[in-house]
């Protein structure tokens, strides 16, 4: 059933341009994810990953297909009503952390809410600041704290609204490998704790083997996928990390073996030669 998925994706295409010159960015994705579950999706260059993304959050249209967030269908939903729900059902966390400077931590922390037309929950704000570790830094503005606490700000304000999906483009991107474990702890924990469902693009095998399940895609095909070990399917594995253990890219998490088997899948994805499609 439906209410059984948080994101559900449906013969999804896209495609830009027209005759010879189209660019098929999407080829019939099928795709559906639980609630609670963490997802990495990986590939190479050009293979659809942020067209992924964007068609998954509702931030552009498929040429055809559907797409179900929470067992609602967001495909042809007019564009004033898609607004209003990406403010409260999705939550966005992206690379350049996309805050505004002239705001407080707070104020930047509820503007989903504002901008719903809602009054602003200040004990909210307050709850995911503390979840964050930033409780005591409500009053500041974005220039005063370092980049990864501001990835931390951002992330509060994707849960703020407590969403059916969190969608995450390269979170960790711009930081340090010191500063990205705590954010990827940070999504993880959001999981595990609190049951929110988080999809995230990354190109780092390091970030990809926190999640339960990577996906990786290929000329606009989800071309295989590996799961974490004790992790069931698409879910969380409710009893976490299997221990702080260093891994590829000198970042502290799920073990070194699991970032390694996702980085031999992305060197054999590059080499040149075809892919069978494998269930997602």
């Amino acid at each position: 059933m439906s209410g059984d998925w948080a994101v559900e994706l449906h013969g999804i295409r896209k495609r830009y341009g027209r005759g010879r010159t189209a660019v098929h960015a999407l080829r019939g994705v099928d795709l559906t994810l639980r609630h609670g579950s963490y997802t990495a999706v990986m590939g190479p260059s050009g293979s659809g990953k942020s067209t992924f993304l964007q068609c998954a959050a509702g931030l552009d249209r498929p040429t055809a297909g559907t797409v179900r967030l929470g067992g609602t269908e967001i495909t042809g939903m007019k564009e004033n009503k898609l607004t209003a729900l990406r403010r409260t059902r999705i939550g966005f966390v992206f690379q350049a952390f996309n805050l505004l400077p002239s705001l407080t931590v707070e104020q930047n922390v509820v503007l989903p809410m504002r901008l719903a037309g809602h009054r602003p929950d200040r004990r909210r704000a307050a709850e995911v600041l503390h979840q964050v570790g930033l409780a005591d830094k409500a009053r500041r503005r974005p220039g005063q704290l370092s980049g990864g606490q501001q990835q931390r700000v951002a992330i509060a304000r994707a849960l703020v609204t407590r969403p059916d999906v969190v969608f995450a483009d390269e979170p960790t991107g711009a930081l340090d490998t010191t500063t990205a474990t705590e954010i990827l702890t940070l999504l993880r924990g959001a999981v595990d704790t609190h049951g929110a469902t988080v999809v995230m693009v990354t190109h780092d095998p390091a970030a990809a083997a926190w999640a339960d399940r990577v996906l990786f895609l290929s000329d606009g095909e989800i071309v295989d996928h590996l799961d974490r070990e004790g992790a069931a399917g698409a879910g969380p594995d409710r009893e976490g990390p299997a221990g702080p253990v260093p891994d590829r890219g000198g970042l502290r998490g799920p073990g070194r073996a699991h970032a390694d088997r996702i980085a031999a899948r992305m060197t054999s994805l590059a080499a040149p030669r075809a892919h069978p499609k494998a269930a997602a």
